[in-house]
């Protein structure tokens, strides 16, 4: 678990989701830490963590069930940490599939956001019944995650919703991270107003 403060008293906190570990996948990653970098100088503190089996953590991968479990024992240390403060929940590809799932049905997370959403080859209907407002910033030549696929399932989506493509050439944002954190800068100051 990696926590980085800044404020003590925030107007929200965040917890964000890495990638997938059977793949490579840790708190460590480029996105994961341009999201966490993005956030802390909004001056959010920010959790990230690895899921079960991933660099140090104990445990092997459970194929996104336990993963779950690992989000939702997040969410329980960022709520006895800051009591009563709104929860942004962000997660990048199989972090998304895991986080934005629990995120939704979890009262305590208020805000969504999902990066380089996997949804050429996972199933994220259950976004189409969130209602809390979400962030979806994807990679334009995203190979997990199709332009074509991901504006299908953005129709789909309830208010209040942003859907914004970065001009990536891949999966990572690779060259773009500073954009990519940008526009997820961009948008929580813009959930403030």
């Amino acid at each position: 678990m990696l926590w980085t403060v800044s404020n003590t008293d925030p107007r929200r906190v965040a917890v964000v989701c890495h990638p997938h570990p059977l793949f490579g996948g840790t708190m460590h990653n480029k996105v994961v830490f341009q999201v966490a970098k993005t956030l802390h100088e909004l001056e959010i503190p920010v959790l990230r963590f690895n899921f079960r089996g991933a660099g140090l953590s104990e445990g092997k991968h459970d194929k996104g069930r336990g993963e779950a479990g690992d989000v939702r024992a997040a969410l329980d240390y960022l709520a006895k940490e800051f009591a009563a403060k709104p929860i942004l929940l962000a997660g990048f590809s199989f972090g998304s599939y895991v986080g934005l799932r629990v995120g939704c049905e979890d009262s305590r997370v208020t805000e969504l956001v999902g990066l380089g959403i996997p949804v050429d080859n996972s199933d994220l209907s259950f976004l189409a019944e969130c209602r809390k407002p979400k962030l979806i910033l994807q990679s334009a030549h995203d190979q997990f995650g199709s332009r074509e696929h991901v504006e299908a399932l953005y129709e789909r989506l309830p208010e209040p919703k942003a859907l914004v493509f970065v001009d990536a050439p891949d999966h990572f944002f690779a060259g773009k991270l500073p954009e990519m954190g940008h526009e997820l800068g961009q948008w929580v100051i813009k959930q403030d107003q």
